[in-house]
């Protein structure tokens, strides 16, 4: 087995065709080929129903496409961990941070932050949240940033880790504007309709917080979950086309919503939660990475929010 065989058949699925995918490999077609066929023997079974056009999998081929999409994630998310220890530094402060948080608040944070404490350097590993706090206890990053509301607490012993609260921000409901600047939908919905409903993906932090608001309105919102992911950025971008209505963090469509392309789905103050932006480490006794600058930033951000634990 050799890894670029599964590559090659990720392609070939996806594609459809040997010629486009073995254009995309840069290999020729024949060599590309022998790759699959190379696979198939292994495998012991046909993996490409090679009778039909455009090309499809068997049932077979089916079963290891999924397998073979996480053997490959699976490896570039170890080269990845393994690199980031060869490579870390003193002065490379390593920040874990669910994906909700990294498209569109820690940019901006950062920059401010440079703004006021000078130049840092840093990596930022994107993650759900749960994995992100893995990082966090497994001793792979300096610091983690997260989304707090207390129906929702983060299981982090603060005996071990340490808190500094950076602020506050509203997860509320979003659809494209109209022409007139209004929602396509809005809640809550019509007696009896049915409004499409772009959803966070089960065990999701955004989506348990969204359970929330649904479960303290007086009235049905009437949500038919049509979609549902756990990136905040693939529903803003389902959101912008129409496609339905769904719950957002405010800074993730500041400039969506000035530009028009976006709109609140409910009255300000409606359908909607404030959560709190902490930022933790572990404590510099219990640390097994106490660098220089991450703890010269440390002491800068605790100084700014006088709200620490």
């Amino acid at each position: 087995m050799e890894t670029k065989w599964l590559e090659d058949f990720v392609s070939l699925a996806e594609t459809r065709s040997f010629s486009r995918s073995a254009q995309l490999r840069h290999v020729t077609q024949p060599a590309f080929s022998r790759r699959i066929q190379a696979l198939e023997a292994w495998a012991g079974v046909d993996l490409v129903d090679r009778s039909s056009y455009p090309t499809r999998l068997t049932g077979a081929g089916e079963t290891l496409l999924a397998q073979a999409v996480e053997i490959l994630g699976n490896l570039q998310s170890t080269r990845n961990m393994l690199r980031s220890h060869q490579s870390a530094s003193q002065d490379m402060i390593e920040f874990a941070v669910p994906h909700s948080l990294a498209f569109s608040f820690f940019p901006h944070w950062l920059m401010e932050l440079r703004q006021r404490f000078g130049a840092l350097k840093s990596r930022l590993n994107a993650l759900n949240v749960h994995d992100a706090m893995l990082q966090l206890s497994e001793g792979n990053c300096d610091l983690l940033i997260v989304y707090h509301h207390a129906s929702q607490p983060l299981q982090l012993d603060p005996e071990r880790y340490q808190m500094a609260s950076l602020g506050h921000e509203t997860l509320a409901a979003y659809a494209k504007a109209g022409p007139q600047g209004e929602p396509l939908f809005r809640l809550p919905g019509h007696p009896g309709q049915k409004i499409p409903f772009l959803s966070y993906a089960g065990g999701a932090y955004l989506g348990r917080l969204v359970e929330l608001i649904a479960k303290e309105s007086a009235t049905p919102l009437n949500l038919d979950a049509i979609y549902e992911t756990d990136m905040a950025e693939s529903l803003k971008a389902m959101a912008m086309e129409g496609h339905g209505l769904t719950f957002l963090p405010a800074s993730s469509v500041k400039k969506e919503v000035k530009a028009g392309t976006l709109a609140r789905a409910a009255a300000a103050g409606e359908y909607e939660l404030s959560m709190e932006l902490r930022i933790y480490r572990e404590r510099p006794e219990q640390s097994r990475r106490n660098k220089p600058a991450a703890l010269a930033l440390w002491d800068f951000l605790s100084d700014m929010a006088p709200r620490t634990a």
